[in-house]
């Protein structure tokens, strides 16, 4: 039994010595794998290395992870004690085969604080091991780890801290040492959104690659427009190939949200004056003095963002009947651009637009960026202002600045939005399709109709059929419970007596159909629904 052991222990050292060796060899393997093979048939190294492929034959795994695991143990437990090296060998051989072991990135995270490791070298590594688990937690945790440690070291402010005398360089020094820790960044940037884009293709609905890209943008790529465009950009051909992979939609919706966020900021940058890093890049004042960057960020590049995500949720509905992450995804996306509308809304002091699909002669309303009001006949378009707020008499207007770029596209509406369901349910043969079909109109009904109103009572630019009525409590305006008109009835053990008027207060008859006889009640009244602001008779 000692012999098999001694036997065991130099087998175990030779397949280590082999796989240290392969990357020694080939330092530009990116992927590993198990070769099916229950027992070895030749007298030869189980390590296989073909081109940029390294393979393990299955036979030895049984005695090698066994090995240096109990090495590695050992080690922490200080029973045994490894060099640095043998350290670096053992924590590669053990990670490629189970990247799940927290204690063995602990170590390579102790080797990367002492320089004995490049974390490029350790990044590499869990790149390799992604091939073939490509969903660890554990791997995606210590990459974040080491990225972190990456943007210490290209942090000035850390650079100055380590370095003696770091505060007094200046000037030309500075900016050149600058441009390869940039470039530096770059490319770990770049190589993290490959690593990501393959792992999720490895696995589908891959949470914890997904989620790793997001912390990426939202660390390494913060407030850059033109990173996010890329994005937004090149995740529309693998969505497309993808429709069913929820996580990388979600991913997408959080690309449209940080760009509608991004550019609100820069557009109130540049509207207060204020310089920002990227301006060269994306906003800046028009020479010509006509329409700012404020404008162009918010009436035109958001917009389009919307217009173009609604269109691609529409081709690949279209495209691809029956799949349920579509649906979601087009829900995902109205519901944020009717936000930005309310926000823009409040902000520009505009009443939000009127989105009501039961009344026709609204058609598709304009864009809120132009400016409307709901009047009786439909909806009013606001007069052509220029960048300081004031009616444009002539010259250089928003008017001809639209002319000169085009004409703008029709915004995403709730008439355009149940037109879309009614095609769909009209030229469907799949159930599925029609079942996702009826709960996106039922979606829109409930809660982009019910969260309409609600702002529009908040700020009296309600529909006119409920302009004029009145209530003594406007607690419920103010809620976050959605109110609808109903009937209220007495309860039935109070007598059918003549109301009083301290908590029934009775309102001018309107004309035949539009609700004459209505009540409202005080805040003291018996109704059985809580609270509500309006009561509707029949």
């Amino acid at each position: 039994m000692a012999e098999s052991e001694e036997e065991v222990d130099v087998l175990v050292q030779r397949v280590v010595k082999d796989i240290n060796n392969a990357f020694k060899k080939n330092p530009n393997i990116d992927e590993i794998g198990l070769i099916p093979c229950p027992e070895a048939r030749y007298n030869r190294s189980p390590i296989v290395l073909v081109e940029n492929n390294l393979g393990v034959e299955s036979w030895c795994v049984k005695f090698l992870l066994p090995y240096v695991h109990n090495k590695l143990l050992l080690y922490r437990q200080r029973k045994q004690w490894l060099d640095r090296e043998a350290l670096v060998d053992i924590t590669c051989t053990l990670l490629l085969l189970n990247p799940d072991f927290t204690t063995a990135w602990n170590v390579r995270k102790e080797l990367v604080q002492s320089g004995v490791l490049n974390p490029e070298r350790d990044l590499y590594l869990g790149k390799l091991a992604l091939t073939k688990f490509p969903k660890s937690p554990e791997t995606w945790i210590h990459r974040r780890w080491v990225l972190q440690q990456v943007l210490r070291e290209c942090c000035p402010q850390g650079r100055e801290r380590k370095e003696p005398g770091g505060a007094e360089r200046r000037g030309a020094e500075a900016e050149a040492e600058a441009t390869p820790e940039l470039e530096r960044l770059q490319r770990a940037l770049q190589e993290e959104m490959k690593v990501c884009t393959e792992a999720a293709g490895r696995y589908p609905s891959n949470y914890n690659a997904w989620s790793h890209r997001i912390w990426v943008l939202q660390n390494m790529a913060k407030g850059n427009l033109k990173i996010l465009h890329d994005e937004l950009s090149s995740m529309k051909l693998w969505v497309s190939m993808h429709v069913s992979d929820h996580s990388g939609f979600h991913y997408r919706q959080f690309l449209l949200k940080a760009l509608v966020g991004e550019l609100s900021q820069a557009a109130e940058r540049a509207s207060a004056h204020l310089p920002h890093p990227s301006a060269d890049l994306h906003c800046g004042h028009r020479a010509n003095g006509g329409v700012t960057a404020a404008e162009d960020c918010q009436r035109t590049g958001v917009p389009e963002l919307f217009e173009g995500e609604m269109e691609l949720c529409t081709d690949l509905i279209e495209s691809y009947p029956g799949h349920e992450t579509l649906w979601c995804h087009r829900r995902h996306v109205f519901f944020l651009w009717h936000h930005w509308k309310l926000e823009l809304s409040q902000a520009s002091g505009w009443p939000p637009p009127l989105l009501n699909h039961t009344n026709e002669s609204l058609g598709v309303p304009p864009c809120p960026t132009v400016g409307a009001g709901a009047g009786d006949g439909g909806v009013k378009s606001a007069q052509a202002m220029d960048v300081d707020g004031v009616p444009a008499g002539g010259g250089y207007t928003r008017d001809s600045k639209r002319l000169k770029r085009g004409p703008l596209q029709p915004c995403p509406a709730l008439p355009s939005e149940h037109s879309f369901v009614a095609k769909i349910l009209s030229a469907s043969r799949s159930p599925e399709q029609g079942r996702f079909a009826t709960a996106y109109r039922k979606w829109l009904d409930s809660v982009i109709g019910l969260a309409q109103y609600s702002k529009q009572s908040e700020l009296g630019t309600a529909p006119n059929r409920w302009r004029g009525w009145k209530t003594k409590s406007t607690a419920c305006l103010t809620s976050d419970r959605p109110i609808l008109p109903r009937l209220v009835l007495p309860r039935q053990t109070e007598p059918q007596s003549k109301p009083e008027p301290s908590l029934l207060t009775p309102l001018d008859p309107g004309p035949a159909g539009t609700g004459a006889g209505l009540l409202t009640r005080g805040a003291g009244s018996l109704c059985p629904v809580p609270c509500d602001p309006l009561a509707e008779g029949r």
